[in-house]
């Protein structure tokens, strides 16, 4: 990606399989987790992820506390190489918000389940996390 202006950060960053989200509760004390995501289709201003039934030490999980504590968010997406004129990252900064029920539930599975096809086996059964995109920055090594 010789030519930063031909970097889609947005497009970019929705390619990717997974995503680090950093969340700090009141405490401000920083939590980072990978998690999984999904943006709609031809949109950059909110991003979908999940609690799944995958095995946890909790259902109490630390990123929902700081969400429900302080809900601004970043997310990043990168790529390594070798070829550093290669590398790139992306975050994504915004406000989160905790479903429990309706549409945005419904809707973020359905989205998670067209990009990830672990999720035929893999049962999705805890609350979505919407993020409301308010910033996009991005850098490329090339």
């Amino acid at each position: 990606m010789t030519d930063p202006g031909a970097f889609d950060a947005p497009g970019v960053f929705a390619e990717a399989p997974v995503a680090m989200l950093a969340t700090a509760g009141t405490d401000a004390v920083p939590h980072l987790v990978p998690v999984v995501f999904a943006l709609p289709a031809g949109r950059s201003d909110v991003l979908y992820t999940a609690v799944d039934a995958k095995p946890k030490s909790t259902q109490r999980l630390r990123r929902l506390r700081n969400i429900e504590e302080n809900p601004s968010v970043s997310l990043l997406v990168d790529h390594y190489d070798d070829d550093w004129s290669k590398l790139w990252w992306v975050r994504a900064d915004g406000v989160a918000s905790i479903h429990h029920s309706g549409v945005e539930m419904a809707t973020g599975y359905a989205l998670l389940r067209g990009k990830y096809p672990q999720y035929q086996r893999v049962e999705l059964d805890g609350p979505v996390v919407t993020v409301e995109i308010r910033r996009w920055s991005s850098w490329t090594g090339g």
